[in-house]
């Protein structure tokens, strides 16, 4: 790997004197795929891919639908190995590679179909296209109507540098070689959250008791997890009408809407204050750090997080439910992670009502059954659950990690700031 000068300005940005300037039209033919209608399809029913099924970098063959296409749709519409796949709509510019997981497939008018007119890399354009994307450079080139979509003509004609076929095998070569390990980390936090699942069923159902860990294990009423020495220690959050827009404020008590209620996560990246006297006047719908809120709306509907300590106190907007854990008789986490559970969960939606988003009341949550085994096992579980989901975390971070040298490798790399050849 090394550095190199000179450099020529071209459409899209300077890139190295000594490669090409193209257009992904130039190097690549495009064919739209086949359009969906009942009335007019007719033929032999094949498997097809969708828009959906194309994610970045890999095809999700799982549960491909059918079409059906008439004799010359199925030479023109048939999926060859190394075919490049491009979302037309939805996340525009999201790509794959074909590499014949079956044997026979087509694809569907919301994907276009790539194939080099002169030997140009897909492998490399699929990088580009990613590398594009990320940055916001196909915006210029999208259709906007009442659907945003990335026509063939405007495909056509987006800028797309050159470099030498070695220098292009090189390059998807490296970036490939990042790519398998992100998706060999995706396999592993897939292969813990299962295993965790699995725990979770043997453990929070009492299928399996750990060793010292006697005595009954009792129903309850989600109610009675609540340390009622607290005032509001299971409440909502304030009507509408006492938090509007018109009380948000640039600084001073953070308020918890839905977006922040993660399924066990605190999610952080959105956030609205309103001032210290608007949130005394709603005293009953303060919450505190390592206290448990619960969304009221999907999805899904009644899942729950602890709040963090990087504020002294919150206020719960509308949607949000306090809880206030009894710790003389429960384990906070254990708490946290039988909300969170298929168990408490699948009651909760039952007695949920609405039917494009779920809604329950507080009152219906209060009253929703929960497991209360002794306290010295709502402990063993915690802590096995805890090492488990502490696995996970590190395992996220370093996939996290190894996106961001991705991202970073695209930029030197895709640019010619750093040539490999």
């Amino acid at each position: 790997m090394r550095e190199r000068t000179g450099f020529k300005q071209t459409e899209v940005g300077p890139i190295p004197e000594d490669w090409g300037a193209s257009t992904v039209g130039q190097e690549f033919e495009i064919q739209l795929g086949k359009m969906l209608d009942s009335e007019k399809n007719s033929g032999v029913r094949k498997y097809y891919v969708g828009n959906k099924a194309v994610q970045w970098g890999r095809i999700d063959t799982a549960a491909l639908p059918t079409m059906a296409l008439s004799s010359s749709e199925l030479s023109r519409f048939r999926l060859c190995h190394g075919d490049l796949l491009v979302c037309e709509g939805g996340e525009i510019g999201r790509a794959a590679i074909w590499e014949s997981p079956i044997d026979e497939c087509y694809y569907q008018k919301a994907l276009h179909r790539l194939r080099p007119r002169r030997g140009f890399s897909p492998y490399l354009l699929l990088s580009f296209l990613q590398h594009w994307t990320d940055r916001g450079r196909l915006a210029n080139y999208i259709t906007k109507t009442s659907i945003a979509h990335l026509t063939k003509e405007k495909l056509e004609v987006v800028p797309l540098p050159v470099p030498s076929p070695g220098e292009q095998r090189a390059i998807a070569a490296a970036l490939s070689d990042v790519d398998a390990l992100i998706r060999e980390l995706d396999r592993l936090i897939a292969k813990k959250r299962d295993i965790k699942r699995a725990a979770m069923q043997e453990l929070l159902t009492g299928r399996k008791r750990l060793p010292g860990c006697c005595g009954e294990w009792e129903i309850v009423e989600l109610s009675d997890v609540a340390n009622k020495k607290v005032p509001w220690s299971i409440t909502g959050g304030p009507f509408g009408s006492n938090l509007k827009a018109s009380d948000y404020v640039s600084g001073g008590v953070r308020v918890i809407q839905l977006q922040n209620i993660g399924d066990g996560i605190f999610n952080d990246d959105f956030s609205v204050y309103t001032s210290e006297r608007k949130a005394d006047e709603l005293l009953s719908c303060n919450i505190f750090p390592g206290e448990i809120i619960l969304s009221k709306m999907g999805d899904p509907v009644a899942r729950g997080c602890f709040l963090p300590d990087t504020d002294r106190r919150y206020l719960m907007a509308s949607d949000g439910i306090r809880l206030v854990v009894d710790e003389q008789r429960f384990d906070k986490a254990f708490v946290l992670a039988y909300i969170n559970s298929a168990y408490f969960r699948r009651p909760a939606i039952e007695a949920s009502t609405g039917s494009t988003r779920q809604r329950i009341g507080l009152e219906y949550l209060k009253r929703l059954p929960f497991v209360a085994p002794p306290l010295a096992a709502q402990h063993a579980i915690a802590a096995i659950l805890s090492d488990m989901d502490a696995e996970i975390t590190a395992l996220e971070q370093k996939r996290d990690k190894t996106r961001a040298i991705k991202q970073g490798m695209m930029q030197e790399l895709l640019t010619g700031k750093t040539r490999l050849v």
